[in-house]
């Protein structure tokens, strides 16, 4: 099911001399602004994102769900799609599974992404919702409900998605539980979190020794009055309390509107806790609409601290990065490009800031000059830049059009059957 070659050739023929042009035109602009254009292209070749299994699949809202065609069956399914994303854009070579959507036989998951070019990234657990022949429901908490029977129900689930991971080569773990409450004097607020972190420190101490355990925090849904890891000051307590290996994971659209994300991350950095990133983009809450597709320049804040920190090598300084959004009205495919291709853009921007100048404009309390260096770089159009990457890795100058002319939907929508039915919105 992957796309033909001579798609590529085709479409990057028709394109070629056009980027020849405005990339030698980018280069000389920067070149002026003393920055190496062949630079900053080697930095973005070598950037990954991970895509999320099930991002692939249409997403919706939480009151509907719309299929659209030739949706994956299966995990295997998933695995395919994933790699035309990586084959067009060449910035996806790693695919985080969530247990028990993607549960399949280790030996069979390893090989098919191999056989693919793919990679593992961190794996998913869920507790979330209740799985057919489970004996203890989550509907009133999974890792913090009242029962420890249905506790450690929750911590062994937690602890079969770190053998399944361990048998395919994934190094994390990352965990999200909806536990809270709806009502005020539902739960006992001191009791709930220690029974949190009584069921983490379990799991915790059973991760491999080169794992890493991301705890991931979101403000409300489906938990509307109180949330267990509501906040990253929650979540910062939960890395300390259970060890090195812990980590703290930042979803864009976890956060109240306004708050200031790039700050957290910075905070983050500073003490040596951020796990990683699941890109999106909100409006109003946890929207997971496409990467940038709101606020780019929130993105590109968000970068300008995580390429200050590679560029002073913070210590501890390793954060692993995934797409993770739900596509109602687009097909998942060439969001999930584009989305890849957003995060590449705020890279490379962030990468094209004036450091020096920026720190001098810091010390000497110039806000508006501060200010100004951080849009300079915002604000040129560093498309040829990725462009030329993809081409050199073997990718496409245009992913969404090359995607279009292959038909590759058209493709699997004959081979896998059409989905019906209103099924919930959440995936």
């Amino acid at each position: 099911m992957m796309i033909d070659n001579s798609v590529i050739a085709q479409e990057n023929e028709a394109a070629l001399t056009a980027l020849n042009r405005d990339y030698a035109t980018l280069g000389e602009q920067l070149d002026r602004r003393g920055i190496a254009i062949d630079d900053i292209k080697a930095k973005v070749s070598g950037y990954g994102v991970a895509i999320p299994s099930w991002g692939v699949g249409t997403g919706g809202t939480r009151f509907a769900r719309f299929p659209g065609r030739g949706e994956p069956r299966h995990i295997f399914d998933k695995l395919e799609d994933c790699a035309v994303i990586h084959q067009l854009t060449r910035a996806t070579p790693s695919v985080s599974l969530h247990i028990p959507w993607d549960k399949a036989d280790p030996s069979d998951l390893k090989a098919s992404a191999l056989s693919l070019g793919l990679g593992f990234d961190a794996m998913n657990s869920n507790t979330f919702q209740d799985q057919p022949g489970q004996a203890h429901s989550y509907k009133y908490g999974s890792l913090t409900h009242t029962n420890a029977a249905t506790r450690q129900q929750a911590i062994d689930h937690n602890l079969e998605c770190i053998e399944i991971g361990t048998a395919i080569g994934s190094t994390a773990l990352t965990v999200w539980v909806g536990d809270g409450s709806n009502f005020p004097g539902q739960t006992h607020f001191v009791r709930q979190f220690e029974r949190y972190l009584d069921s983490a420190k379990a799991i915790y101490a059973e991760l491999p020794e080169n794992w890493r355990l991301f705890t991931e925090h979101k403000i409300f849904e489906p938990a509307f009055y109180s949330t267990v890891v509501q906040d990253w000051g929650t979540n910062y307590l939960i890395a300390q309390e259970l060890g090195d290996r812990a980590f703290c994971l930042v979803d864009l659209g976890h956060h109240a509107p306004n708050v200031n994300i790039e700050m957290i991350v910075a905070r983050l950095i500073q003490f040596q806790k951020l796990g990683g990133f699941h890109f999106n983009d909100s409006k109003y809450g946890d929207d997971d609409l496409d990467t940038g597709s709101i606020d780019p320049y929130r993105l590109f804040l968000v970068f300008n601290e995580l390429v200050d920190a590679e560029t002073r090598s913070a210590e501890g300084f390793a954060p692993a990065h995934m797409l993770d959004q739900s596509h109602n009205v687009t097909d998942p495919i060439e969001s999930l490009m584009v989305s890849a291709m957003e995060v590449q853009r705020a890279y490379a921007q962030a990468l094209i800031v004036d450091r020096s100048a920026l720190h001098d404009f810091q010390q000497d309390n110039d806000a508006l000059m501060a200010s100004a260096t951080l849009k300079q770089a915002f604000r040129t159009d560093v498309e040829p830049i990725l462009a030329m990457a993809r081409l050199e890795n073997g990718g496409v100058i245009d992913p969404v059009s090359a995607y279009r002319a292959s038909g590759y939907r058209n493709k699997v929508a004959e081979i896998r059957p059409a989905v019906t039915g209103a099924g919930g919105g959440i995936v």
